[in-house]
C-alpha cells in the first residue's frame, strides 16, 4: 500500500489535516432529525429553538437562594444595613430574567399546541407577579424545614450548618421554587430547576410532589419522590428512599398515561429510614415509623411501625 493510500486508509488527508467526512456525517444526522420529528409529531416544533435555558436558570436560582438567605447564602461582604438594598436588587434581576424564561415556555407550549401567534406578555407577567408575592411564604416554609434538620439530627451544631452544608436543604429550596413554577403551569421551568438540584446533590424530587411544612431529609444521597407524591407536616426521611409508582397504565397505543395519581400519601410525623422503597398510591399512616430497606406495596394505618419482619409476613416483597 503506498503511503498516500495508507494515510487515506487511516483517515488523514493530504497535507496531515485529519478528513473525519464531516460531508456525509452532516447529511445522516440531518436524516436522522427528519425521522425523529416526522415520526413522533414534532414537525411543528421547527422554527427556532426558543426553549428555556439551565444555565440562565441556574443563574436566576442563584439570585433567588441568595434573596432568600442574604446573611448565609448572598455576598460575603455583605452586611444587615444594607440586607434590603441588597434583596431587592438581586430580586429585580432574577424576576426580570426569569420573566424572559417564562416566556420562552409559554410560547413553547403554543406552539406545541398549534397556537404559535398567542399573545403570551399578560400571562408571563402575570406569573412571575405570582411568583414573587409568593417568595415570604416560601421562605417561612424554608425556615421550618431548616429548624428540622436542626432539631432532627443530633449532629447539626447550628442552623446556619444546615443552611450552608447539607444537601437535603438545597433539594428542598430548589423544590419549594420549582412546585410553585410546576402549579404555575410551566412544567418544564420547574423540571429544570429540579434536575439542577438533582444533579448537585443526588436527591431527586419531581416539582409536581406536594410537601408539607417541617420536612427534612437526612443524608439523601439517592431519595426518590415522584410527581403525585403528596407528604404531610414534620415528615423526616433518609438517603435511598424511594416513593415510586408501582405500575404504569397505558392506552391502547401503549403510551402511558401523564399525571394519574399513581405515588404514595405520607401523612403527617412519619419517619422513613434508609433504603425504604414505597410504591403505588398507598398511605403511611400518621405518626408511622417505616424501618430500613423496607419493600412496600400496601397501606399501613397510622402509628404503624414497619420493619423488613413486619413487611414479610404482610406480604409484601423485601427489599
Amino acid at each position: 500500500m503506498s503511503k498516500k493510500a495508507s494515510d487515506e486508509y487511516a483517515g488523514r488527508a493530504e497535507g496531515g489535516a485529519v478528513s473525519w467526512q464531516l460531508g456525509q456525517i452532516v447529511e445522516q444526522l440531518r436524516e436522522a432529525r427528519n425521522e425523529w420529528r416526522s415520526n413522533s409529531g414534532r414537525s411543528r416544533e421547527l422554527g427556532g429553538r426558543e426553549l428555556p435555558s439551565p444555565q440562565a436558570i441556574a443563574e436566576i436560582l442563584d439570585d433567588l437562594r441568595s434573596a432568600l438567605f442574604p446573611m448565609r447564602l448572598g455576598p460575603s461582604d455583605l452586611r444587615e444595613e444594607s440586607e434590603d438594598f441588597y434583596v431587592g436588587h438581586t430580586l429585580d434581576r432574577a424576576l426580570n430574567r426569569l420573566l424572559g424564561q417564562v416566556r420562552l415556555e409559554i410560547r413553547h407550549t403554543a406552539r406545541q399546541l398549534g397556537k404559535p401567534g398567542t399573545d403570551s406578555e399578560d400571562q408571563a407577567i402575570r406569573i412571575v407577579r405570582d411568583f414573587a408575592a409568593a417568595l415570604p411564604t416560601i421562605r417561612r416554609l424554608l425556615d421550618s424545614d431548616v429548624t428540622a434538620a436542626y432539631q432532627g439530627d443530633p449532629a447539626a451544631r447550628s442552623v446556619d450548618e444546615v443552611l450552608l452544608c447539607y444537601p437535603g436543604i438545597l433539594a428542598v429550596i430548589h423544590h419549594r421554587l420549582a412546585h410553585h413554577l410546576y402549579r404555575a403551569g410551566l412544567p418544564l421551568l420547574a423540571r429544570i430547576s429540579a434536575e439542577l438540584a438533582h444533579s448537585s446533590t443526588g436527591i431527586d424530587i419531581h416539582p409536581g410532589a406536594q410537601i408539607g411544612e417541617s420536612f427534612f431529609i437526612d443524608h439523601g444521597t439517592g431519595v426518590v419522590i415522584g410527581e403525585t407524591a403528596i407528604i404531610g407536616n414534620r415528615v423526616r426521611i433518609y438517603q435511598a428512599v424511594t416513593l415510586g409508582a408501582k405500575r404504569f397504565t397505558a392506552d391502547e397505543t401503549g403510551l402511558l398515561h401523564k399525571g394519574e395519581p399513581r405515588h404514595p400519601i405520607v401523612e403527617d410525623d412519619v419517619v422513613i429510614y434508609a433504603g425504604a422503597t414505597i410504591l403505588g398510591r398507598i398511605t403511611i399512616g400518621a405518626g408511622s415509623t417505616i424501618g430500613g430497606n423496607v419493600w412496600l406495596t400496601r397501606s399501613v394505618p397510622a402509628d404503624s411501625s414497619i420493619s423488613q419482619a413486619t413487611s414479610r409476613s404482610s406480604g409484601d416483597c423485601m427489599g
